[in-house]
């Protein structure tokens, strides 16, 4: 088993103990990404920018582990407003849409009150990108 450890250099990942992805042979596991902009540690106000955002840095941590969202296979959505999920709709579209992977949604608090969505994503990388 090979394992590499994927880091955004956000802060977080030394505090809390994690990292932003792991591969573990072919396959990629992001962890739940919110919509920080991790150069800047700072995040929107808004829904939108927030959702962009996240999947921003999960095309970012799939690429450091030499894969790509069209290899994601499964993923996850966290609102703490249920209500937000169908607002989202066309940024997930716009960034999975083509490749339809498995999914759920999750309502639940966040640890931050000003995230509005957490996204967890795991590929396999050579599934057909």
């Amino acid at each position: 088993m090979t394992r590499k450890l994927i880091s955004s250099g956000s802060a977080f990942e030394k505090e809390i103990g994690y990292s932003r992805a792991v591969v573990v042979d072919n396959w990629v596991l992001v962890s739940g990404t919110t919509g920080f902009d991790y150069s800047k540690m700072s995040i929107s106000d808004d829904l939108l920018e927030q959702a962009e955002q996240c999947f921003k840095n999960i095309e970012a941590a799939l690429d450091q582990a030499g894969s790509s969202m069209k290899e994601v296979v499964r993923v996850t959505y966290v609102f703490p407003q249920a209500e937000d999920f169908e607002k989202c709709w066309p940024i997930m579209r716009k960034y999975l849409g083509d490749v339809r992977p498995s999914a759920m949604m999750l309502t639940a608090g966040l640890s931050d009150p000003r995230m509005k969505i957490e996204i967890q994503v795991t590929a396999y990388r050579g599934a057909g990108a």
